[in-house]
């Protein structure tokens, strides 16, 4: 069974530098000289501009050779931004495209979009703001509370915890939730998670966090790539299931640093054909259709489990802005489609 499918439907003094700062600077200048050198455009093609602000880390990620290639000869051409200018004295942009925190560069990005509504920006920071928060980043899938006969689609009961560990258990018991209990920062910043396997040591989490109930998915989950209105679904190897006996038998807390990665990959793996099995394409497109409007991103994916045991109960249990577009398979396609889709309708 294959694993890929593509639907069409994130004063004064001097300042201090560290190694990883002089690097993202050196990334940034020899992507600004390539692109302001024209970067290989044929004569008469009017190049679509991409402005774009990005770490060092999805520059090298997002921004490979293959994709560059590919981008020029479409007709694509990415300026980096400096950050160290003026946005509003750089371009002119078509697009520009960013993953960036900090609330100066929200207001930056702000001002910008007030003073060029011609262009467009790759997203909105406010709706951005929504999916970096755990307390908020799933509350439009609650809302629309997807039933139709291909599938339901909810979240995982959860709980958001501020501040006070020690009141974590009776918290736990207040709001009914069952262990084991999954742990992430409130703030989305990590991948990081932690599995607490009882009561008392739900007291060793540090808040601010975000717990929510563990549902036994059978080891897999479906990550699904948004761009615009194209999907792109893969399997990835998950946590695996809790029986009742692991639970009598385990207790602590256990961290994970990252459940789901590239390396992780279960498209390939021998699986159960009720666990291997990808959620049903218009369930998908329906969801992408209705979070890209209400949560008014157009680049995002989504972790989505099936409780294992049904075959039509689904759970989206994160949602990642901007996420690693370069372990998509095909993204190089996908993504300069989007990108020339989004010139062409203005």
């Amino acid at each position: 069974m294959g694993g890929e499918i593509v639907y069409a439907e994130e004063e004064g003094k001097e300042e201090v530098r560290n190694e990883g700062e002089v690097e993202e600077e050196k990334m940034v200048a020899a992507h600004r000289k390539f692109t302001a050198a024209g970067g290989g455009f044929p004569p008469a093609m009017k190049a679509v501009v991409v402005g774009y602000a990005l770490t060092s880390k999805k520059i090298k990620s997002f921004l490979q050779p293959k994709f560059e290639r590919l981008a020029r000869n479409k007709g694509i051409r990415f300026v980096a931004i400096d950050q160290s200018r003026p946005l509003s004295e750089q371009g002119p942009f078509d697009i520009v495209l960013h993953k960036l925190s900090g609330k100066e560069w929200r207001r930056v990005l702000e001002d910008y979009r007030n003073a060029h509504p011609e262009v467009t920006v790759l997203d909105p920071p406010d709706a951005i703001q929504q999916v970096h928060n755990r307390q908020s980043m799933l509350q439009d899938v609650a809302d629309l509370n997807l039933s139709d006969p291909y599938g339901k689609v909810g979240v995982p009961k959860q709980l958001v915890i501020k501040k006070d560990s020690s009141a974590i258990p009776g918290a736990v018991n207040k709001a009914g939730l069952r262990l084991p209990i999954v742990a992430k920062p409130l703030v989305a910043k990590s991948h990081e998670l932690s599995l607490a396997y009882d009561e008392f040591s739900l007291q060793k989490l540090e808040p601010p966090l975000v717990l929510q109930e563990f549902i036994n998915h059978g080891g897999v989950l479906f990550k699904v790539y948004i761009v615009g209105e194209a999907i792109k679904v893969v399997r990835r190897f998950s946590l695996p299931d809790v029986s009742k006996r692991e639970l009598s038998k385990n207790a602590g807390v256990y961290r994970f640093p990252r459940v789901s990665c590239a390396a992780a990959s279960a498209d390939e793996a021998d699986l159960d054909p009720c666990v291997a099995e990808l959620p049903p394409r218009p369930l998908l497109e329906r969801l992408a259709r209705e979070l890209r409007r209400r949560l008014g991103l157009r680049l995002f994916n989504l972790d989505i489990i099936r409780e294992h045991g049904t075959q039509d109960h689904y759970y989206v249990i994160d949602i990642n802005y901007f996420p690693g577009y370069g372990k998509m398979p095909e993204y190089e396609h996908i993504f300069t489609d989007f990108l020339l889709s989004l010139a062409q309708s203005k």
